[in-house]
């Protein structure tokens, strides 16, 4: 009785894996990937985080996949500090980060910081440059020594922004920005720069930074 009461079970076994073995397995798979990602998420902290105010512009863990939203993943934790402070004081503008800087304590931009500091930077796949601009866009860069301040590999470093793989309507509004006076670079490199580019040469610019792609730290 017993073996038969075995042998009866491994059947309906064998019989519900046979019809529900890849539901089974994609069920499994699923459960995983929710604890994983459960795991890495409550190893920030406690739900909510402050991180996740930012998700809707900047995207998961700050890679971005708007154009004109900035990535903050891979900047350097000095630049996102002072850009906050600066959206906090009013001394750079926007109307969604004016209010969001300034509910923040020090603690928290300093985690901000910190937190998007560590995140690997992705390519920007969503754009596709104008080969003619691109390529015009790196002899700018190398003729105006941009490196000297962002990097060799135009990552950042400091209180100086990564500028590889950022949207490019994003790259090409500051720069305007910059241009026009309506942002102000506490060292007056940007304005100098900038200064001396016509409009064209400033969406060659961010045609090339976009489509470059950001390197391992």
């Amino acid at each position: 009785m017993k073996k038969k009461l075995l042998l009866g079970t491994g059947v309906l076994l064998a019989i519900l894996a046979a019809l529900f073995g890849r539901d089974l397995v994609g069920l499994y798979y699923l459960q995983d990937h929710i604890e994983t990602t459960t795991k890495a998420y409550e190893a920030e902290g406690p739900w909510p985080q402050v991180a996740d105010a930012c998700t809707g512009c900047h995207g998961a863990k700050g890679s971005s996949q708007h154009q004109r939203y900035p990535s903050l993943a891979g900047q350097p934790a000095a630049y996102l500090t002072a850009q906050l402070h600066s959206f906090a004081h009013g001394q750079r503008t926007y109307p969604n980060m004016g209010p969001l800087a300034k509910s923040l304590s020090e603690d928290e931009i300093k985690r901000l910081a910190d937190y998007f500091a560590r995140q690997p930077a992705s390519e920007n796949h969503g754009f596709q440059p104008d080969p003619g601009l691109r390529a015009k866009g790196e002899k700018l860069v190398a003729a105006g020594g941009c490196t000297a301040c962002h990097g060799a590999a135009l990552m950042g470093q400091a209180q100086f922004p990564r500028l590889a793989g950022q949207g490019a309507d994003y790259l090409r509004a500051q720069l305007d920005a910059f241009a026009e006076g309506r942002r102000v670079d506490p060292t007056g490199a940007m304005k100098a720069v900038t200064g001396s580019l016509s409009p064209d040469d400033r969406k060659a610019l961010s045609h090339y930074l976009a489509a470059l792609a950001p390197s391992a730290k």
